[in-house]
């Protein structure tokens, strides 16, 4: 076993990887035959979840991997660092002082894997069509701010935001803005099923729902930035990580990523197998709960701020994730402009006193009863184990008798929306990697949580201030009184941040570009070598 860790800076926007430990950089390689990558993500096309691949349905990490690969966006995330670089555009800027209009203009001769060309107006049709369907559980909301988009020739759009948001290019770097083929996606519906047509790195050649397996060719038209390593890439998934990891031993598959478990990672670390290595890498990726403030019992204050004084970060990490986490004090993760550790601040080191104290001082009934709901197939194969782990701490207190439930996602992610729960958890992989996309998602109107909790401060204020800042470095203050705020009012609670791990055959170059800080799936770094 080869293991190299990516020594990332402190501040998101130096990302820039280095490879230190046993293992040296992986050498050079280009094309070659097919790269298959293992994932436990699974798509399916239900009543549900009719258009998985469609950009203005899907809105998580396994969706937006595949569409990263297939469609275009004007700008992208850049290889390292934060600034998003020039993609289907060949330029773009603001063009006032206040933030408020931005243009882009095209390359020439960019088209669709159906052979139509790509335009100013798919641009305009995509934004508004995005708008226009404006799905419920959907990213549109990252658009939100766009007041006007016109295509002003067939290379040169403009958008004209209804406030200063210095966000906005980031939010063009990300699926929600991919450009789609007006002639072939509906205005106001889905293209359903798992057919794409985008001008991405990659075509989607086709895609076994029943079998799990997708497979990508690279585009011979394609007109980016990207620098495409292979010719063709299979995306395997399996309904467990010990399957997943089987292939990968047995030579069944090249990669394989997410989710792997704990156990698993710190396994393939110490076994000694020189034919596999393994990347780790600091991620953005946090894990949280949510309460939703008009349940009952979880919508009273003292009862969310005596879990806070309850739960125990560190023995979470250290007995469920085995140290492939770190405790979380702030939805702001650490890496970030901004980021403080408000929760921390507030409630320190575990304190069952203090929390008695809490309770008592607001009379509240002990033992508090809770039911913490999960789902069972999203996250990983460890997460009912954190619940359980959740569960023992709170009740070992005697304040609290708490239950678990477990749900599929596919039935989760609504109920969460209409508030059936009274304590939830959820994850977040950063759309963007800026402050901004650990507070508006779940803070502005409209917002992904779906929750009743207002905050007219941090809504009305705090991140219009934040947006105007140009600087990203001058909104942290902002952004830290917003944390404080959230640390107080108690709407969610904050448990942990992933470190990044991947793992492949070691003929496989490539493999620690191949994920991003933000955890985008970058298959088109991948190559074969030599081993």
């Amino acid at each position: 076993m080869n293991r190299k860790i990516l020594a990332l800076p402190a501040l998101a926007g130096l990302l820039v990887p280095t490879l230190v430990a046993c293992g040296g950089v992986d050498g050079g390689g280009s094309g070659g035959d097919t790269i298959a990558v293992g994932t436990t993500d699974q798509f399916t096309v239900s009543e549900d979840t009719p258009a998985p691949f469609d950009p203005a349905a899907g809105y998580d990490i396994a969706s937006w991997n595949v569409m990263r690969s297939t469609f275009q966006t004007l700008l992208r995330p850049p290889r390292s660092g934060t600034e998003p670089e020039p993609e289907a555009a060949r330029e773009c800027e603001f063009t006032d002082e206040q933030g408020e209009q931005y243009r882009c203009t095209l390359r020439e001769g960019v088209s669709f894997s159906n052979g139509n060309d790509l335009t100013a107006q798919d641009v305009e049709f995509s934004v508004k069509r995005m708008l226009d369907i404006g799905a419920e559980l959907g990213p549109a909301s990252l658009l939100g701010n766009v007041d006007e988009v016109r295509a002003t020739s067939d290379t040169e759009v403009v958008f004209h935001l209804k406030k200063p948001d210095a966000t906005f290019p980031y939010k063009l770097a990300t699926p929600a803005a991919a450009i789609v083929d007006s002639e072939t996606y509906p205005r106001r519906g889905y293209l359903e099923g798992v057919k794409v047509v985008g001008s991405g790195p990659y075509v989607l050649e086709s895609y076994d729902v029943s079998d799990g397996v997708g497979v990508f060719v690279r585009n011979p038209d394609y007109k980016g930035t990207l620098e495409v390593k292979n010719d063709r890439i299979e995306l395997r998934s399996f309904d467990s990580a010990e399957k997943m990891e089987k292939a990968l031993k047995n030579g069944g598959i090249d990669v394989m990523n997410r989710t792997m478990t704990p156990r698993q990672i710190n396994r393939l670390e110490t076994s000694g197998d020189d034919a596999i290595d393994i990347v780790e890498s600091s991620g953005q990726e946090i894990r949280y709960l949510v309460f939703n403030t008009d349940d009952p019992t979880a919508g009273r204050l003292a009862v969310r701020r005596a879990v806070a004084q309850v739960v125990d970060r560190k023995g979470l990490v250290r007995d469920v994730y085995e140290r492939t986490a770190e405790p979380l004090y702030s939805l702001v993760p650490s890496g970030l402009i901004g980021h403080r550790n408000s929760f921390f601040n507030a409630y320190g080191e575990p304190d069952p006193a203090a929390a008695r104290r809490t309770l008592l001082e607001a009379g509240v009934d002990t033992p508090v009863r809770l039911t913490l709901h999960h789902t069972t197939d999203h996250y990983g194969a460890v997460t009912e184990q954190e619940f359980e782990e959740l569960r023992s701490q709170l009740n070992a207190t005697g304040l609290f008798q708490v239950d678990i439930k477990g749900t599929p996602w596919e039935k989760y992610r609504p109920a969460a929306a209409e508030g059936t729960y009274g304590v939830y958890g959820f994850g977040w992989f950063p759309d963007f990697l800026d402050p901004d996309n650990f507070v508006a998602p779940f803070f502005t109107r409209d917002n992904f949580l779906k929750t009743p909790y207002v905050n007219e401060e941090i809504r009305e204020e705090l991140i219009p201030q934040a947006r105007r800042e140009t600087e990203r470095v001058q909104a942290a203050d902002e952004f830290g009184r917003a944390q404080d705020i959230i640390a107080e009012e108690m709407p969610v609670l904050p448990l942990w941040q992933g470190k990044q791990y991947i793992a492949a055959r070691d003929d496989i170059t490539g493999v620690e570009w191949a994920l991003n800080s933000a955890s985008v799936l970058q298959l088109w770094e991948l190559s074969r070598g030599v081993s």
